[in-house]
């Protein structure tokens, strides 16, 4: 389907995604398994927008929220409570009501203080909430340091000394059901080491548990598979659940997953226009993009990589050297710098590569920009399955 058809009828800048892509990286990981059990929540973190939930959602899998909202939108989805894992580092009272009413497949918890909110809710509406624990096993995910979870320095989890003063208290709590240890080390991992030593610390902590007579339904190993947005070669989804399943097996445990990122990462791309081109050095130019760090915050928060190129190719008019910036009064609103290519001008319209995670997710209203319109591509055809936000929209909730 050519991008600049659907650049021409909605005008940019767009978020394009591919149903097919989608389904190929979700079952990848799926096939990948071979026989050993496991189930795959969509991290919807990643892009929750309903009409890719329910793809993924009709090729199998299941659904991982990090707030009620999330959960809500998996409900829409056609996921049944049972199906969704809650995972979040600040899960208000409020939440913790709503996942323990609904009955969730598990809480994923990350303090004693939440634990002990999670038992009074289940106590109170006399049932059993389903838990699983968060370790955090002070592993370094060697990423960025805004997306490692894993270190002691991190927000997230219980440090495994405190874990298992919990553990031994579980057996005199009825109202709690422990059901999985649960580890996420980071986001955008890229080599086998981290996911590896996790995944080891997981099925070592949960063997001990078992054998202590507290018998676990799964080891969840939560997600932070990366991709390659520059290209370069990272670790494959076969070596990464052939590592998984060698350190889980001696469990007999099935895993759980929360993968996200890898996933929708590739199914999608940004579409811009340059609408000004201006000059930045002798040798380079500043290329203004109609979308930037409202659009696609990942540049701005982690001076990420994506991949920029023109969605027309133009004749060859000799290279020329480009920072891409967007339209928004912050100077860190940078979308890709030093980038060479043939010599652009005004009205050239540019996709930004592997935007399908990270980008509709948190884009935002700064500069009272308008959420862009989505637009899913499916079977050789294609549909808006978000509209672009008008000014009504977003003052509809203003006095």
């Amino acid at each position: 389907m050519p991008l600049a058809a659907i650049a021409a009828k909605e005008g940019t800048p767009v978020y394009v995604y591919s149903a097919a892509v989608l389904r190929e990286r979700y079952l990848g990981i799926d096939r990948a398994f071979g026989g050993y059990p496991h189930a795959l929540h969509y991290a919807m973190k990643a892009n929750s927008t309903l009409a890719l939930v329910k793809v993924l959602r009709d090729a199998g899998s299941a659904a991982d929220a990090n707030s009620i909202w999330e959960i809500e939108v998996a409900r829409r989805a056609g996921f049944e409570p049972g199906q969704i894992v809650f995972t979040g580092v600040g899960k208000s009272q409020a939440e913790l009501e709503c996942a323990a009413g609904l009955g969730v497949k598990a809480i994923n918890v990350e303090s004693a203080g939440e634990l002990a909110r999670v038992e009074a809710i289940a106590a109170r509406l006399e049932r059993k909430a389903r838990v699983a624990i968060r370790v955090n096993p002070d592993i370094d995910a060697r990423s960025h340091p805004h997306i490692s979870t894993g270190l002691k320095v991190n927000k997230f989890g219980i440090p495994i000394e405190d874990a298992r003063v919990l553990f031994d208290s579980l057996r005199t709590r009825p109202a709690l059901t422990l059901v999985a240890i649960h580890l996420h080390v980071g986001s955008q991992i890229t080599t086998i080491v981290p996911l590896r030593r996790a995944a080891a610390v997981a099925a070592d902590l949960s063997r001990h548990l078992i054998q202590q007579g507290l018998p676990l339904e799964y080891v969840d190993l939560g997600g932070g598979l990366g991709i390659s947005y520059d290209g370069s070669q990272i670790v494959s989804v076969e070596e990464y659940v052939e590592a998984l399943v060698a350190e889980t097996r001696r469990t007999s445990l099935p895993i759980v997953l929360e993968p996200g990122r890898a996933i929708a990462g590739p199914a999608g791309v940004l579409l811009a226009t340059v609408i000004d081109v201006k000059p930045r050095t002798a040798a380079s130019d500043f290329a203004v993009l109609d979308a930037g760090m409202t659009e696609l915050l990942r540049p701005a928060l982690y001076d990420a990589f994506h991949r920029i190129e023109p969605v027309s190719r133009r004749a060859d008019a000799g290279d020329r050297q480009y920072e891409f910036v967007g339209p928004v009064c912050e100077s860190s609103d940078v979308v890709g710098r030093d980038r060479e290519l043939p010599a652009l001008s005004v009205g050239d319209v540019m996709a930004i590569r592997d935007a399908g995670a990270y980008g509709s997710a948190m884009a935002s209203n700064y500069n009272r920009r308008p959420l862009p319109p989505e637009v899913l591509v499916d079977g050789g055809a294609w549909r808006v399955i978000r509209r672009r936000q008008t000014v009504d929209d977003m003052l509809s909730t203003e006095t």
